[in-house]
């Protein structure tokens, strides 16, 4: 069964998308790990054009890029054997301080049988429905504060791991995140990957490759958005010439968006960096381009137009210090070189 034939036996059998986006994709086969990050990547733009849900596209790509970046990346023989092609997540930032490394507190403490993990996290993507949770803790710390970082895999029945909800959050459903409170043991064989460098050979990488994925949920949200533009909107000159716009932009979003990842499956994306960044500053103009649009030439109320816009709004806002401060850097290289 090809990709297409599996989303079309998942629609047919789930019966919400927009509440509970999994049901039917074990039995279709979407589950099944699969072997690049461009094969992720359009199906992730496949569900968000099919539903026009952006958190469809995110809580399923999720679990397949962290099986991809972490488990298949990082796991002995027998942590693949347990968990590869289950729901994972993965646990770094913590309440009020984001994912900065000089600020982050949860810490594992070596034990005679293992590792005992206390600590608060925050923003756990797709948390409340993941079997495991790859947890970041601090293993060792010098004299100067300068941490060090190790990751576990923290299964979610462990006793002592407990999740909350994230009230303040709800854009982006039906993806789900939650908060994590750990005051746990966990067996040795847990540690994921080796000793005391998971942030900065996970953790560091990982905001990139979600960015680089994540072109194409965005783009998949673009390609829907024409859609319903087109059967709704006005067909005179100045509303087709202004929908044509739209559909040339997309069109430039969509070959960025598969060139940034086809560097990432060649371990090769510091070299569309540039593009990956001109990528959010062109999809920031195409959100403000589509609303203008929206209240130009669609003259009736559209309830999955406004939801849609507002959920792409949200996915700017995540992480907008770390982007802000690459595109900075973006400019002052170039200010250093003239």
């Amino acid at each position: 069964m090809d990709i297409a034939e599996r989303l079309d036996t998942w629609q047919a059998s789930c019966t919400d998308p927009a509440h509970d986006p999994f049901e039917g994709m074990q039995a279709a086969g979407l589950f099944e790990p699969l072997d690049s990050y461009l094969a992720i990547a359009f199906v992730k733009a496949a569900l968000t054009e099919r539903t026009g849900l952006v958190g469809v596209g995110s809580a399923w790509a999720g679990r397949q890029v962290i099986g991809r970046a972490f488990l298949d990346r990082y796991a002995t023989p027998a942590q693949l054997e347990r968990w590869r092609g289950r729901a994972a997540s993965v646990a770094i930032s913590e309440p009020k301080v984001g994912a900065h490394p000089k600020l982050l507190r949860t810490r594992a403490t070596e034990t005679p049988t293992g590792w005992h993990i206390q600590g608060e996290k925050a923003w756990v993507s797709n948390g409340p429905s993941a079997e495991v949770i790859i947890v970041l803790a601090i293993t060792a710390e010098d004299a100067g504060g300068r941490k060090e970082y190790s990751a576990f895999l923290v299964p979610r029945d462990t006793p002592g791991l407990a999740m909350g909800e994230m009230p303040e959050f709800h854009a982006l459903r039906p993806s789900r995140h939650c908060t994590l409170t750990l005051d746990c043991h966990v067996p040795a064989d847990a540690l994921l990957g080796e000793r005391g460098t998971a942030y900065d050979r996970m953790a560091l990488p990982f905001r990139d490759l979600e960015d680089a994925v994540g072109t194409f949920g965005l783009l998949g949200a673009f390609r829907h958005l024409l859609g319903r533009f087109g059967r709704v909107q006005s067909r005179e000159e100045a509303a087709v010439l202004s929908l044509g716009a739209l559909v040339g932009l997309t069109a430039v979003f969509a070959a960025g968006a598969e060139a940034v990842v086809t560097a990432l499956d060649q371990d090769a994306l510091s070299r569309e960096g540039a593009t990956l960044i001109g990528l959010r500053v062109l999809a920031a103009d195409m959100l403000a381009r589509a609303r203008a649009h929206q209240a130009a030439h669609v003259a009736a109320a559209e309830p999955a137009i406004d939801g849609l816009l507002s959920d792409l709004e949200a996915t700017f806002g995540v992480a907008r210090g770390p982007r802000a401060a690459r595109q900075l850097r973006l400019g002052t290289t170039l200010l250093s070189e003239a």
